[in-house]
């Protein structure tokens, strides 16, 4: 075999790493990605397989300080990377070196997500939204200009903010999710005016009292539903980058977003429920939702209350073959809810 045959089939091995990882692990991702071009949708996996590694060391069960440190040697790679020096005994690395050619990759981005783990793993608390905007630019709104790359845009640097701001709106669906699981983890993420605000608190085990298990006082339902509305204007700010982009990848975005968005009214509605246990959509939920993406069934838009999905023109059937293959059902959705791992990034 030729060196260049040999470095062609190792990129070949690398995104096929990159997209088994995506599969295997990214729940809600999986149903947008499967709607692109094969080109745009090894690049997704690459960007999705690297923030899944960063999001493992934050999440992980390492003592802090050598989390730390395994976030700075991953900072470390990425400031390579985005040099152009990708090592070639990873393949997370390598497929993502090939893709930062073929497209206009922000990689120096991850470096921001980086920032947000290193703040879970030293326990940042947030005194008011702005600060936590800033986390959620760091941790999402990253990965949304991330994937502007793999995507294009007519105007990029119109579409880079509004990437940001769809970044936010799912970064803060999933805190309103989790708040019982962070909880657990010793993380509280909402902001401590609006705890105040509304008479909640919110107690980690062994804090302030709360020997072996974590607190959650007031009326938290009252908070859920504000923290829901707010989530909404950044879902009706950051779904005007659809418009922005070619088809298939505004269904990519719609369905992602769209399952979110489901998610995030599915919480608004009974916000009890999502404190006692995660909540998540069933599959056939995602996959009807991703389907309709594809179709331009539905129009999601900041006025949507029930999550209907818009992504507007027809790119054929293979896309929507590929979400049921994704589901692993036919399609017909599910009303009801599950709980579920999470997905990460």
């Amino acid at each position: 075999m030729t060196t260049t045959a040999h470095g062609a089939a190792r990129v070949r091995a690398a995104y096929q790493y990159c997209e088994l990882i995506t599969r295997q692990q990214a729940k809600n991702f999986a149903y947008g990605i499967a709607l692109l071009p094969p080109d745009k949708r090894r690049a997704l996996s690459a960007v999705y397989a690297l923030a899944r590694r960063i999001d493992d060391i934050g999440d992980g069960t390492l003592p802090a300080a050598e989390k730390i440190a395994a976030l700075g040697a991953a900072r470390a790679a990425v400031t390579s990377l985005a040099g152009g020096s990708a090592p070639d005994d990873d393949l997370v690395l390598v497929a993502l070196g090939d893709a930062a050619r073929q497209f206009p990759l922000p990689v120096e981005a991850f470096c921001e997500l980086i920032d947000g783990c290193e703040a879970d793993v030293r326990g940042v608390s947030y005194a008011d939204f702005a600060s936590l905007e800033h986390y959620c630019r760091c941790v999402a709104g990253s990965i949304g200009r991330l994937s502007l790359g793999v995507f294009g845009s007519a105007d990029p640097v119109a579409a880079s903010p509004l990437a940001d701001a769809l970044g936010v709106a799912l970064q803060l669906t999933n805190i309103l999710r989790d708040i019982r699981e962070d909880l657990g983890n010793g993380r509280v993420y909402l902001p401590g005016e609006d705890l105040a605000r509304f008479g909640c608190t919110l107690t980690p085990a062994g804090q302030d009292g709360a020997a072996d298990h974590a607190v959650i006082d007031g009326p938290m339902a009252e908070l859920v539903r504000f923290e829901a509305d707010r989530a909404r204007e950044w879902y009706a700010s950051g779904l005007r980058l659809l418009p922005m982009l070619d088809r298939r990848s505004a269904a990519c975005t719609g369905a992602m977003a769209g399952i979110y968005r489901r998610l995030l009214e599915h919480i608004s509605a009974r916000p009890q429920a999502a404190l006692e246990k995660r909540m998540s959509l069933p599959a056939g939920e995602k996959a009807m939702i991703a389907v309709r993406a594809l179709a331009g069934l539905g129009r999601l838009s900041g006025r949507t209350t029930r999550g209907a999905v818009g992504a507007s023109g027809q790119d054929g059937v293979s896309g929507a073959a590929g979400v049921s293959r994704t589901a692993g059902v036919s399609g017909q959705a599910d009303a009801s809810l599950q709980s579920a791992p999470g997905d990460g990034p």
